[in-house]
């Protein structure tokens, strides 16, 4: 049983990154990310692998974990400086990180690729809103693909982007969200997320938990964003029971999305300084502005590769 989803009409353009710069010429660039048991002469061989094929290295960032012994690099290059096609670049650069045992982790991209994301959504509409704008503003190196809501309320919203908006109902003919109908609706969702190959599932305040193979599927593509007061205030109303406690901060994380509930590696987190003047409505209003960039930020990094995912736990390069 599938059930059925409601694409609204959209115009032919995208909500889409149109960048300020030429990604064809000089700004393009190859973006090498490795990770690997720590040992002496990494930074050396990298540094002249990069040298042999004419890279002119523009950004480079290490870190070297002391409790988990692990390597961390992110290290961009010119494009147009390099002296064989990427294929081969590949190719080569695979011999060498084999030199540091099969747990190594390395890929290299390229900026002239482009990428593609997926909103995942339900009726709030402020982290939708922003990364709409800044997709059609050139502000995130990707196209956002498609919507998908599991209620219909965002849906003018989306097309007023150009973007299409597929409704996905979770209820069944009788009205009622039962497991077969939770799974169901999750086939399409699946369905139509993996028709794009996004590089990134964004989870835009999407009030459904995704069930453990999608989770599998997604790893490392899907990114969530909830506020702050977890695990201390689970469950409906979250602002209404932190202005009960008279919290002093409120904030948001952005994470990536695995079968344990809200507890993915971490991407980003921010917080605000409140006092007992501020209303719920007040707390409400400014954790939905710190969820908006603390979502903008987490997703930006990722859609650049500057997030690199070790266990539990992440290194940024930001």
């Amino acid at each position: 049983m599938t059930t059925p989803a409601t694409a609204v009409p959209s115009s032919s353009v995208l909500a889409t990154a149109v960048p300020t710069t030429d990604d064809s010429g000089a700004d393009r660039r190859y973006v090498l990310t490795l990770g690997c048991p720590d040992q002496t002469g990494i930074v050396a061989r990298i540094s002249s692998f990069l040298a042999e094929i004419g890279g002119w290295i523009t950004e480079a960032a290490y870190h070297s974990d002391e409790d988990s012994g692990w390597f961390f690099t992110r290290q961009a290059v010119r494009a147009d400086t390099v002296t064989i096609p990427l294929d081969e670049v590949r190719a080569r650069f695979a011999d060498i990180a084999a030199e540091w045992g099969p747990q190594t982790e390395w890929k290299v991209t390229d900026t002239g690729e482009e990428k593609s994301v997926v909103l995942l959504v339900s009726k709030e509409s402020h982290c939708l809103t922003d990364l709409l704008g800044r997709a059609d503003r050139g502000e995130l190196p990707a196209t956002v693909s498609a919507v998908i809501g599991n209620h219909p309320d965002l849906g003018e919203l989306t097309e007023r982007f150009g973007v299409p908006f597929h409704h996905v109902r979770f209820t069944g003919p009788d009205g009622k969200s039962g497991a077969r109908a939770k799974r169901a609706a999750f086939d399409r969702v699946e369905e139509i997320v993996d028709s794009h190959t996004p590089d990134a599932v964004v989870l835009a305040r999407f009030m459904q938990i995704l069930p453990p193979e999608l989770c599998e599927a997604w790893a490392g593509r899907a990114i969530n964003i909830h506020h702050s007061f977890l695990p201390s205030f689970i469950g409906a109303r979250p602002y209404h029971q932190a202005f009960a406690r008279g919290v002093k901060l409120i904030g948001a994380t952005c994470h990536y999305v695995t079968a344990d509930l809200d507890a993915g590696p971490i991407i980003e987190q921010d917080v605000t300084r409140i006092d007992h003047s501020d209303s719920v409505r007040d707390m409400v209003r400014q954790g939905r502005d710190i969820e908006t960039l603390v979502l903008a930020r987490g997703l930006r990094w990722h859609l650049e590769d500057r997030v690199l995912v070790h266990g539990r736990k992440t290194v940024v390069f930001s």
